[in-house]
């Protein structure tokens, strides 16, 4: 091999001989060549307002970031990162593809979790049932309208739960193919929680639904707690197995916190175990935002189906609250009624500041903590019946 050989083969290992795509003669549309030419750099810039959004604007950082970086990565030419021999493949098919992580994160979401406004106050639970209508609206929508098979409409309607553990962890089973989008979709809502809902909410609601008082709450006793999650688990083991993983892991983390005796185990379920996971979990997700699995017309859909869930879910809360309202003595504001997604506290804190808004001396945020705590249990419960449904 002379020189000049050798300058080029090391030119061809070269990034930027690699940045562009040669152009492929089986595809016909002039977009979609354009597409797998420059599919990499597009998505290098993709990643890079991700990283934009999660830095200066802080939309879910301890995810978008990790997610970001991670799918900058695997658009890195020749290195094949996220390849099924790559730092990233690797991490994905023991963590993502097995199930494993988001199972982790949610034992930790159970072990930050106190269910005690809930169990004060168990009618909430319903609120957190409303909620769920978001996740069935947007699998109808995906599957009627844009066309989307019944596990991909599945996987898609499991945004409007707003939990991106649940989220990632439906789309694995159900389809995989789509995890990229819908794992950045159910991030990025959660994220515009402040953004999204309150419009809502306000226009379904009069100003004096708003100013509605609750009354305090209620103690609860260790003792509650604590039978709490066995009871919770031991409905789902009778009614809804698909869902025990979730529920499970959820209320493993859960009696952990609650008993008072494993406190070294909790608190590692609430800090060092979950941010670990949190980092493997944000890179391996990330390794599916390859240009060939991002840059489709499906992902635009996905988008806009999963903001549809998002508005169906805090729409189905409000209106449920409203419809309780016509039953019941004790008045429940129905801004808390929004709170029945998942977005564990950030949805309270929202239905609280709107609920001051109206006003001053209305403290909403402990009574908003039902449905919010509720709509964890409801997402885990709704991606059991999809798992069995859509399976």
């Amino acid at each position: 091999m002379n020189i000049v050989d050798s300058l080029y083969k090391l030119w061809q290992s070269t990034g930027i001989a690699n940045f562009v795509q040669p152009v492929d003669p089986n595809i016909i549309n002039s977009f979609e060549q354009f597409l797998h030419q420059f599919g990499s750099p597009i998505m290098i810039l993709v990643c890079l307002f991700l990283l934009w959004l999660g830095i200066k604007k802080q939309f879910e950082p301890l995810l978008l970031v990790p997610i970001a970086f991670g799918g900058l990565l695997s658009n890195i030419p020749v290195a094949d990162i996220a390849g099924p021999h790559g730092f990233l493949g690797i991490i994905y098919e023991a963590g993502i593809h097995q199930g494993l992580f988001p199972l982790i994160i949610f034992m930790g979401v159970g072990a930050m979790t106190d269910f005690g406004p809930l169990i004060a106050n168990p009618k909430t639970a319903l609120l957190g049932g409303a909620a769920q209508f978001g996740i069935f609206g947007a699998l109808l929508l995906a599957l009627c309208v844009f066309g989307f098979t019944l596990p991909q409409s599945g996987a898609i309607g499991i945004i409007g739960g707003a939990d991106g553990p649940t989220s990632i962890y439906v789309t694995t089973k159900l389809a995989p193919e789509l995890l990229g989008a819908i794992a950045v979709a159910a991030y990025s809502y959660m994220a515009l929680v402040p953004v999204i809902q309150p419009p809502i909410m306000k226009l379904l609601t009069t100003k004096e639904e708003r100013m509605i008082e609750m009354t305090q709450l209620r103690e609860v006793t260790k003792r509650e707690k604590i039978v709490f999650p066995l009871v919770v688990l031991g409905l789902c083991i009778i009614f809804l197995p698909d869902a025990c993983p979730l529920i499970g892991a959820l209320t493993f983390g859960n009696l952990c916190k609650e008993c008072g005796v494993v406190d070294r185990l909790s608190d590692t379920m609430q800090n060092a175990l979950i941010n670990i996971v949190t980092i493997f979990l944000g890179l391996s997700v990330g390794s599916k935002l390859s240009a060939d699995q991002f840059l489709t017309l499906q992902t635009l859909f996905i988008l806009i189906l999963g903001i549809l869930a998002f508005s169906f879910a805090t729409a189905a809360g409000v209106l449920f609250a409203k419809f309780m309202n016509l039953f019941s003595k004790n008045k429940i504001n129905p801004l808390i009624g929004s709170a029945g997604v998942s977005a564990v506290p950030m949805a309270a804190r929202v239905s609280n500041k709107v609920g001051l808004e109206a006003n001053p001396q209305n403290y909403l945020l402990m009574h908003a903590m039902g449905p919010n705590v509720a709509g964890v249990i409801g997402s885990a419960v709704a991606a059991g019946i999809l798992l069995a449904l859509c399976s």
